[in-house]
């Protein structure tokens, strides 16, 4: 099926619609069924991810911070010893952070993730975390003398972890991933289309007030475990929302197949992209924007091809009929 448009030609198949221009260069749009388009044009709420939807999703290990006499070295060694066994995007950061600085990760003896808090583990015999403050908590270690640096950090916009050796702090991690050119862009015209974006994020209150302010996200929520991003999406709809939610990992999964249109990145996981009706194949949430409009287009354009058809043939199958040969003489060929 080809369908005109005054911006664009949709170009559909039963399994996927790619958006072109008139030149055949891509929209970087990718619609995986005709509902998505139809749906697209009443949205009113986006939900965004941080990682890989608004920042690049290639953080780097900006600052290390130790105490209680644990070394630069000796703290990138094992926490980087326990991250190898992640595939974590901000474990990958660590990872090559300290093999950058010349220190080689120490083999752990034992690794366990602890989904929405950290990673837990053993290295010569120690018990090792690496994680939010929740983790450390829930194992009984304080991180009261590391607060005020973190906050420092977090204010900044980089994701700070802790670093627990045996029962006792030994210091900090941060992380930064930047932000993509494009978001800020993406962000005001989404605005100017009247879209709300509301921001879900693992990250902590800091890092993510950080992130909407810098981008002017209308509202957010931090430390959103993976199982609740869908509960917030139903949560949306259940407000009378048209809800769209952007995402790249598979912990955004669940979220994407709740909301009315899931957009994954093409950046992302295969998960996600399996999960989202439309896939921004550059990663570029501006895309979202072409795809709202392309939305309102198309499906003005089919209402004016109905109506058409509708008057056209209205007037022409009676005449085709006959109901105007005893008075004027006239026919119409059926076959018109």
């Amino acid at each position: 099926m080809i369908i005109a448009c005054p911006c664009a030609l949709v170009l559909a198949t039963p399994m996927s619609v790619m958006v072109a221009t008139g030149k055949g260069a891509t929209f970087g749009v990718l619609f995986m069924d005709a509902e998505s388009i139809e749906t697209m044009r009443l949205v009113d709420t986006l939900v965004v991810d941080i990682t890989g939807t608004l920042t690049e999703g290639r953080p780097q290990l900006t600052d290390v911070i130790t105490v209680n006499g644990w070394s630069e070295e000796e703290l990138l060694s094992v926490a980087a010893g326990l991250e190898r066994n992640s595939e974590h995007p901000l474990a990958e950061a660590i990872v090559s952070g300290a093999e950058d600085r010349g220190f080689e990760p120490v083999k752990s003896e034992y690794f366990e993730s602890h989904t929405g808090r950290g990673v837990s583990g053993k290295i010569s015999g120690q018990q090792i975390l690496l994680g939010n403050k929740r983790l450390l908590q829930s194992f009984g270690v304080s991180s009261d003398d590391l607060e005020r640096k973190v906050e420092n950090l977090r204010a900044e916009g980089k994701t700070a972890m802790y670093v627990a050796i045996g029962a006792k702090a030994a210091g900090i991690l941060s992380v930064s991933d930047p932000i993509k050119e494009t978001s800020a862009e993406a962000i005001d015209k989404l605005h100017q289309a009247g879209i709300r974006i509301v921001m879900l994020t693992g990250d902590n209150q800091g890092t993510a007030n950080a992130v909407a302010d810098k981008l002017g996200i209308d509202d957010f929520v931090a430390e959103v475990m993976p199982a609740d991003k869908a509960r917030a999406v139903k949560e949306l709809q259940e407000k009378g929302k048209v809800v769209a939610m952007a995402g790249d990992g598979i912990n955004d999964a669940p979220a994407l197949a709740q909301a009315q249109v899931g957009i994954a990145m093409g950046t992302g996981t295969d998960v996600a992209m399996e999960s989202a009706r439309v896939t921004l194949v550059k990663g570029d949430l501006r895309g979202i924007v072409r795809a709202a409009l392309l939305s309102k287009a198309t499906m003005r354009n089919i209402k004016q091809n109905l109506f058409f058809a509708f008057i056209y043939n209205a007037m022409g199958v009676p005449i085709a009929a006959g109901v105007l040969y005893p008075v004027f003489g006239l026919l119409l060929s059926p076959m018109i």
